[in-house]
């Protein structure tokens, strides 16, 4: 076990035991993948108790001794993004479909964290392709959107990721994505205004080109942002 500057203990693989005590450490086998699991969710243990008392608290109060693991288990749902695959994601789900109009799927509900200051910012997106010979599944797009969305991310970044995957995957005519978000870090903090609300969009293809396209594409968003 090291420590660093901030006097958090970080553990390392080295620190665990190895060959056979660590495949049968516990009441099974634990995989390579298993043991660095550990690792990681011990040093995010290990820095929240750093912060708890560098803040003026004390990590051992009633209240705040299951609060290192909780965290670290809420990092795996809420950041759960990056482990996210698309390939498995998407699991062969397009479709040949003689169909070459618009398809909206819009009012989805999203939850981030912005990278500045790790407070989350969420809202709703709204996504629209015109297919070119391929339609993908309908839940397909929130689960585009979410892979996104549990990041840490800037919203206008999850905009553009979430259209260029889109347009990756199913090569349409053309991609839009508009986004709403309300920001923790505004509202809570530094200026303090509840009621601002970011709009991001992202505009691909023949909604890039084409004004009549993209206000079709908007008209079906009034009401919603």
């Amino acid at each position: 076990m090291l420590k660093n500057e901030s006097n958090i203990d970080l553990v390392w693989l080295n620190d665990l035991p190895v060959g056979e005590d660590v495949e049968n450490r516990g009441n099974g086998h634990h995989s390579e993948e298993n043991v660095q699991e550990t690792v990681r969710k011990g040093n995010i243990e290990s820095a929240v108790r750093s912060i708890l008392v560098n803040v003026g608290e004390d990590p051992e109060r009633q209240g705040l001794q299951g609060t290192p693991d909780r965290i670290a288990r809420m990092y795996d749902e809420v950041l759960g993004g990056y482990s996210m695959d698309l390939e498995k994601l998407v699991n062969g789900a397009l479709f040949d479909v003689a169909y070459d109009e618009m398809i909206v799927v819009k009012d989805i509900e999203f939850y981030s964290m912005c990278e500045h200051h790790m407070l989350p910012f969420f809202g709703r997106a709204h996504v629209a392709y015109i297919p070119s010979d391929k339609v993908i599944g309908l839940s397909k797009i929130p689960r585009i959107v979410e892979m996104f969305a549990r990041r840490l991310q800037v919203q206008e970044r999850m905009t553009r990721q979430i259209a260029d995957t889109i347009d990756e995957i199913l090569n349409p005519q053309g991609v839009a994505v508009v986004i709403e978000g309300n920001h923790m870090c505004s509202m809570m903090r530094g200026v303090k205004k509840q009621e601002a609300s970011m709009v991001t969009s992202a505009m691909l293809g023949c909604f890039k080109q084409s004004d009549k396209t993209r206000n079709e594409f908007l008209s079906h968003l009034r009401g919603s942002i």
